[in-house]
């Protein structure tokens, strides 16, 4: 038996803890789904790339021994105006124009050179290179967080996505990137570990982002007073 879902609102995100097959039912419709499902390729059993290790570091959960059902797919295409779905080629999706992928230069030999992502948008298919050492700094213990810069990018590929959702949110990267976006954003997942960690990030996003548009209000007011200074 599944716990009921419980709704944290932090700014312009609205954030579930909670199964996305109990929550998504229940939200308005969205610009834009962005999201990377599980697998079910069992990701923290398989074996760990670099030199000298032989298994993963992380321990076992079993949100990727299984895909979705087939169901959410099509909940998902019709709750949003479009979706961009990672690991699109492991899932029952209709054939659509554009792929999206991306390429990891320095991908060790345990993993993929790329991975792809399934898209309802109306234009060629695109590559995204960023190395995954690129990311090292932003990691916060998730086996398959996304680099926050591909999230963004995927955001800017959407026609209009004031309001984005990603109902399998893991640490929070799409929230972050919407938030810097300045978008709106819901999130679903259903680990207390990776929400908690996903809620200090969209946070501190959003806590980044006041900060900023603060410092520039005061732009102006600062050179004028400089301005009288020398005069």
């Amino acid at each position: 038996m599944r716990n009921a879902p419980e709704k944290v609102v932090i700014g312009t995100a609205e954030l579930w803890l909670g199964d996305c097959r109990d929550v998504l039912p229940l939200l308005d419709n969205v610009d834009l789904i962005l999201t990377d499902p599980p697998y079910g390729i069992g990701y923290a059993n398989k074996p760990m790339f670099g030199k000298g290790k032989k298994q993963s570091p992380h321990k076992h959960k079993p949100w990727d021994d299984a895909t979705p059902p087939s169901w959410m797919f099509g909940l998902m295409q019709e709750k949003a105006r479009n979706c961009i779905i990672f690991g699109g080629n492991y899932y029952p999706l209709p054939n659509r124009r554009c792929w999206l992928s991306w390429f990891k230069p320095d991908s060790p030999p345990s993993m993929g050179d790329f991975e792809l992502a399934w898209t309802t948008l109306d234009r060629s298919s695109l590559q995204f290179e960023r190395s995954i050492a690129a990311t090292n700094a932003e990691r916060v213990g998730h086996p398959t967080q996304k680099p926050l810069a591909l999230m963004e990018w995927c955001i800017s590929l959407a026609p209009d996505p004031n309001t984005i959702c990603d109902p399998f949110m893991g640490s929070g990267t799409t929230g972050v990137a919407a938030m810097r976006m300045g978008k709106t954003f819901v999130g679903i997942e259903r680990d207390p570990e990776y929400f908690a960690k996903a809620c200090e990030r969209i946070d501190n996003a959003q806590r980044q982002d006041s900060l900023l548009a603060f410092q520039g209000s005061r732009a102006p007011h600062t050179c004028a007073t400089q301005a009288e200074l020398c005069a």
